[in-house]
């Protein structure tokens, strides 16, 4: 397993709640905000990669979330596919 992956996933902090379920925290910095009228795209800078997500409008309000916002992605999913070229 890659060292950047691991220090991702298991990085512990007080800001995140521990009862959350979700086990892959992956700690960011807000690159982008998109506003919609309903919805909202957020863009993250996990390490090397960014990671997309589609919240509502009014969650991205409520979260005050800007550009350069320190922020955790909770991934959570049934599977996770792996690609290998």
């Amino acid at each position: 397993m890659a060292s950047n992956y691991m220090s991702y996933t298991t990085q512990r902090s007080s800001n995140v709640p521990s009862s959350i379920s979700g086990r892959n925290k992956l700690k960011g910095k807000v690159v982008e905000v998109q506003l919609g009228d309903i919805m909202a795209l957020i863009s993250v800078q996990v390490g090397e990669h960014i990671v997309d997500s589609v919240i509502t409008r009014k969650s991205a309000e409520q979260l005050n979330l800007k550009q350069g916002d320190e922020v955790y992605a909770l991934v959570k999913a049934t599977e996770v596919m792996i690609v290998k070229d």
